[in-house]
């Protein structure tokens, strides 16, 4: 079995800047490609993940959830970030099913535990079920439970990263707006150049121009990823991580088949 972690960005399903709008013909379009991937390449196995975009991210950005949740107030927060994040991931799941990827949708919060911001523990039985009777399963960015905060958020990429250790992917794919990681936010600077590869051992020099998400994002934006895939690729050998556009039509399927395809940026540990 060749197993793959695949994100989907929130920026790429949803349009960040409008609260609750899911762009579902690039839903659609992602999950017909990794449909036909699958039947192409009976060996790949997927784990798939999503952003919360313009759902999750707004209000978690209004109630500070992310922080913590102590009053009431908050908490109905808690809730209100849950109930959407959860709408999002059911259109992606009827999405996929429709184009013939087999998901099952798994809720992190439903046995998240975080400390102090820290995912702890996770069941991952399900996942590795799912996985070996040839299911895809699906888990988003959530909130959780916190013995220190009260509650919080635990983003896709955490929830990857706690996963890897357990599964050793042989790649994670983080697919989003842009085509990899830029020098400087090609958003701001049109002349900002694509960086093919990046080392773990190289970013510290590359740190200082790496930004944040042009758009609400609360765990972090395009840096923070950066530098949480770089500590992971340190800590399992072997792993490499590719950040690419999944606007561009045929790239994702390209990846599953051949994942050292020279689309966007590659990190690995050297």
């Amino acid at each position: 079995m060749r197993l793959i972690f695949l994100k989907l960005g929130g920026s790429l399903i949803t349009d960040k800047r409008t609260p609750m709008t899911p762009r579902l013909a690039v839903i659609e379009r992602l999950a017909q490609e990794c449909a036909t991937a699958l039947a192409q390449a009976p060996d790949l196995a997927l784990l798939l993940g999503h952003g919360s975009g313009s759902f999750g991210h707004i209000p978690a950005q209004r109630f500070q959830t992310r922080a913590g949740v102590t009053t009431a107030a908050a908490w109905r927060g808690f809730a209100e970030v849950s109930r959407v994040a959860a709408q999002l991931n059911r259109l992606v799941a009827d999405a996929f099913g429709a184009a013939g990827v087999p998901v099952w949708s798994l809720a992190p919060s439903a046995s998240a535990l975080c400390r102090d911001g820290e995912l702890m523990t996770l069941a991952d039985r399900p996942i590795t079920t799912a996985l070996a009777h040839g299911l895809a399963p699906l888990i988003y960015g959530d909130v959780a439970l916190d013995e220190a905060r009260g509650g919080t958020i635990v983003s896709t990429e955490e929830v990857f990263a706690w996963l890897a250790r357990r599964l050793r992917p042989s790649f994670i794919l983080l697919a989003g707006m842009v085509n990899g990681v830029y020098e400087r936010d090609p958003l701001a600077d049109p002349a900002a150049r694509p960086l093919p590869l990046i080392t773990a051992a190289g970013l510290t020099r590359l740190a200082g121009g790496l930004t944040g998400s042009h758009a609400t994002d609360v765990t972090g934006g395009m840096a923070s990823k950066v530098r949480a895939m770089s500590a992971l690729v340190q800590e399992l050998p072997g792993l490499q991580v590719r950040f690419f556009s999944g606007e561009q039509a045929g790239a994702l399927q390209a990846l599953l088949l051949q994942p050292q395809s020279a689309i966007g940026t590659l990190l690995r540990d050297r």
